[in-house]
């Protein structure tokens, strides 16, 4: 027997913007349920990287990605959340002027409004075309690093170019033997901050730039890496000492069942009004990375933003015959807060 619950709001997607929707919505009075196909809430910043330094949250210089979430949970507590992991939305329908959500575990959600704050859909990392890679994997090959602590003293390379790439690269410098950073290009697709530093390490000698070099091929036994071979544009090859490899390609996205919702979408994301992140089907609402709008920039600061205009917006979408107060938090407080 499937279990059924009713509630003001689903949201789906428990990452660091579904949460922080969970705390917007309980500021007026908005119950919520939150559903998400991952294991623990978090979304990306637990799953992937919950040891990675995040720097433009407004008011942390700089806070870990884990530390970030217990904080949003924490802030979420009061309006008493309920949360349904390991399980995707499968089915949503409206039948008689609520919403029906089924999940893949036949969990039954009735609710006046949805709140997708999906990231990016489903996500899965970008393998490299490696032979043998599957034997490596989960013991010398890592898409995620979940504890620097793994890789003390160990000759790591990371492949890749973007942000996660040059912040672990530099980061797991503190406690591997050696880290080598192989790229395809000399130029990094991370913060201008971040390359500077990661060239003023490898000046100093405190890690080595792979550049220009792709991965070739992976030789190891029983699991266990022993080398990675790179080579240039010109085929001149290259063998790097490594007991770790981390390649760092991004993430192949899938909207999943979403894209069958009949919403406005622009490749794999979701049209919304700015204003209220309403997408194109009434009671239905998209937030984060997930939502698209003109100038529409990807930080978890802005799909904090986009998860207060969309609590405010469904407030008055349930009580269309009642005055919205606004008030600030200072001067409203927060249920159970002092």
């Amino acid at each position: 027997m499937s279990d059924a619950y009713q509630t003001d709001v689903v949201i789906i997607g428990a990452g660091p913007v579904g949460l922080f929707a969970v705390f917007e919505c309980g500021m007026v009075g908005l119950s919520c349920h939150v559903v998400d196909s991952l294991d623990a809430i978090g979304g990306q910043c637990t799953a992937l990287y919950p040891e990675k330094p995040i720097y433009d949250i407004p008011g942390y210089p700089k806070i870990q990605s884990a530390d970030l979430i217990e904080q949003l949970e924490a802030q979420a507590a009061p309006f008493n959340p309920v949360y349904h992991l390991s399980q995707q939305v499968v089915a949503v329908e409206k039948p008689d002027g609520l919403w029906r959500v089924t999940t893949s575990k036949g969990t039954m959600l009735t609710a006046k409004a949805i709140i997708i704050a999906g990231g990016s859909g489903s996500f899965g990392p970008q393998k490299p075309p490696l032979d043998g890679l599957e034997a490596y994997e989960g013991s010398s090959v890592f898409y995620a690093v979940r504890s620097r602590e793994q890789f003390r003293g160990k000759h790591v390379v990371v492949a890749g170019g973007g942000d996660s790439a040059v912040d672990w690269a530099l980061s797991l410098t503190d406690v591997a033997a050696r880290v080598s950073l192989v790229h395809r290009r000399d130029k990094f697709k991370a913060a201008p901050a971040m390359v500077g530093k990661l060239h003023g390490l490898a000046a100093a000698g405190h890690l080595d730039l792979v550049v220009p070099y792709q991965l070739m091929s992976i030789s190891g036994t029983g699991g266990c890496l022993e080398s990675v071979t790179v080579s240039d544009l010109d085929g001149q090859q290259r063998t790097i000492q490594a007991d770790v490899l981390l390649p760092f390609f991004g993430l192949s996205m899938t909207l999943g069942p979403i894209a069958d919702w009949g919403l406005d979408l622009d490749r794999s994301h979701i049209r919304v009004d700015q204003a209220t992140a309403a997408t194109s089907v009434s009671g239905i609402y998209a937030i984060g990375d997930i939502a698209t709008y003109p100038h529409k920039i990807k930080l978890i600061l802005t799909g904090f933003a986009d998860a207060a205009q969309a609590a405010h917006a469904i407030y008055r979408q349930i009580n269309p015959a009642q005055e919205f107060h606004f008030e600030y938090s200072t001067t409203s407080g927060v249920p159970g807060g002092k």
